[in-house]
């Protein structure tokens, strides 16, 4: 059974969709803070791979 991924409780997904706008790393980061928020969102983590470009062991390691 695959594990959840652990959030912070200081962040949420609008915050981490700001930080992805102005990100200096336009790609990387970007598409990991959109992964993010998805699972802030309650994406399942294949979905928010997926919106992030990575697979979900990728995701799980950010």
């Amino acid at each position: 059974m695959p594990s959840s991924v652990q959030l912070r409780d200081d962040y949420d997904a609008a915050v981490l969709r700001a930080l992805a706008k102005r990100s200096g790393n336009p790609r990387r980061i970007r598409r990991l803070f959109l992964a993010l928020a998805a699972v802030f969102d309650g994406t399942s983590r294949a979905d928010a791979a997926r919106v992030g470009g990575m697979d979900r062991q990728t995701l799980r390691g950010a």
